[in-house]
């Protein structure tokens, strides 16, 4: 039996929209990380991009478990001494709710260019309910939030 890797023209990508309303952070981000490299697909390959573009809607309303809304720290360093910042995850999710799911899902995916180039091409977060996304016609992706699912 040969092995099968896919070609550009094996490649079709989808696209999801996930409600991130009441969904623990971790959870979705490695739901979203796995549609974003097609680890789903049985077509699978890991050096080609393979992956659906996925629209997260309501990242404002993400749930963060614990004491995480005020404990959790977001590291930034400007590159001169002395000059790195601490922001709290509460105040992150209130200014930027989508730099919390991007930060989230990019911790998921492999330290690697292509990585990187499917993050920013194929994430798409919005904080509301709405996106400009609707001529695509997204199809809506469940995330399991419960704990034996």
């Amino acid at each position: 039996m040969k092995t099968f890797s896919a070609k550009p023209t094996d490649i079709a990508h989808d696209w999801h929209v996930v409600d991130a309303a009441d969904v623990p952070l971790g959870r979705l981000a490695t739901a979203v990380a796995q549609l974003i490299r097609g680890k789903h697909k049985p077509t699978f390959t890991p050096h080609m991009d393979g992956g659906d573009f996925v629209v997260v809607v309501n990242a404002s309303k993400v749930r963060l478990t614990g004491n995480k809304m005020k404990q959790k720290t977001y590291f930034k360093h400007t590159g001169y001494m002395g000059h790195e910042s601490h922001t709290p995850a509460e105040k992150l999710l209130a200014e930027h709710p989508d730099r919390v799911i991007e930060k989230a899902v990019f911790g998921m995916l492999p330290k690697n260019s292509l990585a990187r180039q499917k993050l920013r091409t194929k994430l798409k977060v919005y904080g509301g309910a709405e996106h400009p996304h609707a001529a695509q016609s997204p199809t809506p992706y469940a995330i399991a939030t419960a704990k034996g699912a």
